[in-house]
């Protein structure tokens, strides 16, 4: 059951006890989206003009796979917190744990030495400073990784049509490991580095399938499914490492 739109303008999704808020937000779209983040937080995207009447009963009809998803979800909390950039704390690289070293020294930059990820800053208490230097460390590793896993992807499955690893972005995302655009070209969020190899590459197929059917229809799963056998236990892995 869904509870009529409230003061705020939202509404209110009822399903096994649960009460789950919700907005419908309209885009430059040709489908309904429904998708359910994991820091539990129900999105609904649907076309311009589409009034609510339309709207809300596709919503409901889903309620079973939003619970599905809310629950999976609901695992893995609570978050760590957010990380100060200090000594002693845990980085993630490639799905194994760091302790951070922050050194002050003129000569900036970060190393990777056995278990610690070295900073040496020129102020080892400006947080901002050593923030900057690491992404900056994962960004120059990302670049690497990604284009390497992508040649790897490619020569393991001839079913998927080549790329160039020109056509591959790293950016900053909220909520997603990866993207297809409609020319073909991959983005891959920068987080993604964090997570271990297994799923980049479950990321870079999935992406690489989307090339080919633009959708989530059987079609891209089967696809999916011949490419790489074993998406599904790769993605219950990635999930563990939620943006």
């Amino acid at each position: 059951m869904i509870e009529n739109s409230r003061p705020d303008g939202s509404y209110l999704l009822h399903v096994d006890g649960l009460r789950i808020p919700f907005r419908i937000e309209h885009r430059r779209r040709k489908k309904l989206a429904i998708s359910v983040y994991p820091e539990l937080r129900l999105e609904v995207v649907a076309p311009e003009g589409s009034a609510r009447e339309q709207v809300l009963p596709k919503v409901a009809k889903r309620a079973g796979w939003i619970l599905r998803q809310w629950r999976y979800f609901e695992r893995f909390l609570p978050r760590p917190p957010s990380p100060r950039y200090v000594s002693g704390e845990t980085h993630v690289y490639l799905g194994r744990q760091y302790r951070l070293k922050v050194q002050q020294g003129e000569s900036e930059g970060v190393k990777l030495l056995g278990r610690f990820l070295h900073v040496r800053v020129g102020d080892r208490n400006d947080a901002g400073r050593v923030r900057t230097l690491l992404e900056r460390w994962y960004r120059k590793h990302a670049e690497r990784i990604f284009r390497h896993r992508l040649e790897c992807c490619l020569e393991s499955s001839s079913s998927l049509k080549p790329i160039d690893s020109s056509r591959l972005t790293i950016r900053k995302m909220t909520h997603r490991w990866g993207s297809c655009t409609k020319a073909g070209d991959i983005v891959l969020n920068l987080e993604l580095v964090k997570a271990p190899v297994q799923c980049i590459d479950y990321v870079l197929v999935h992406e690489l399938c989307h090339r080919q059917v633009h959708n989530h229809s059987p079609a891209f799963y089967r696809l999916l499914s011949r490419c790489l056998p074993d998406w599904e236990r790769r993605k219950r892995r990635l999930e563990e490492f939620s943006v």
